[in-house]
């Protein structure tokens, strides 16, 4: 299985099933219009599309075409919503529905360059970039949208606004790290973590609420792709070298 990829074609396979059990594409992230012409057969193949495609993900033997036609995929999602941002462009919502998708496409950008012998630099650095952009929106989006944002905070959870804050502040951070290079692997890492804890403490107990929602099984099924694609971010930028130091007293120690 491929390991770096777990999560985010997970996500992808999800998306798929729930688009073949609902019968429709996944709701905003896929803004379609209600009255084109074979709506309902166009989601149906979109669905079975993300299924295979997610699947193949998993497998390290297709996991490169799987990436590469995944960002192809969710960069069609992202251009979906240009229309609306063109007409919009002050609205944070409009560029949070361009965000999402295109993380997604970077995710599947850093796996193509993960899945290279040796790993593809270009790839690598284009993901970083693309990638580190979004997080931005995320975070200016939590800002805006600070009430909406703290109601989704689970009800057990007190003081829901700072964490609505908190975790804007979070996404920002991360961000510029990741797009300026700088401690971007730990954040990226500390990224991924934060938008595991949204899957496990929002969405999962929204799903168990409301389990025949198609609202909420696609938000999770999002939430948990987009986890993917930052921990695919992650394992595709490169390691901090170690200290000299380090290295030298490993050495003492081994021949000693």
């Amino acid at each position: 299985m491929n390991r770096n990829g777990v999560v985010y074609g997970l996500g992808a396979t999800a998306l798929g099933i729930i688009g073949l059990v609902f019968g429709d594409f996944a709701l905003q992230w896929q803004p379609v219009p209600t009255g084109l012409p074979g709506r309902h057969a166009l989601a149906l193949l979109s669905a079975a599309i993300m299924l295979v495609l997610g699947l193949g993900v998993l497998w390290p033997r297709t996991a490169r075409p799987a990436s590469a036609a995944l960002a192809l995929v969710y960069l069609g999602w992202a251009a979906l919503h240009g229309p609306e941002t063109a007409a919009a462009p002050a609205r944070i919502a409009t560029w949070l529905g361009v965000a999402e998708p295109l993380s997604l496409s970077a995710g599947g950008l850093a796996l193509m360059a993960l899945s290279a012998q040796p790993p593809n630099d270009r790839l690598r650095l284009a993901a970083r970039l693309v990638y580190g952009v979004c997080p931005l929106v995320f975070g200016l989006s939590h800002f805006a949208y600070a009430d909406f944002t703290a109601k989704m905070v689970p009800g057990w959870i007190p003081y829901p606004l700072f964490w609505a804050y908190a975790t804007g502040v979070g996404h920002l951070a991360a961000g510029l790290a990741i797009l300026f290079g700088v401690a971007s692997r730990p954040a990226a890492t500390l990224l991924a973590a934060m938008m595991a804890s949204f899957v496990v403490l929002l969405h999962i107990p929204r799903v168990m609420a409301a389990p025949g929602s198609h609202l909420e099984w696609t938000m999770t099924a999002v939430a948990l792709s987009l986890t993917g694609a930052a921990w695919a971010l992650r394992q595709s930028l490169p390691r901090p070298p170690e200290p000299s130091g380090a290295l030298a007293f490993d050495r003492v120690g081994f021949d000693g």
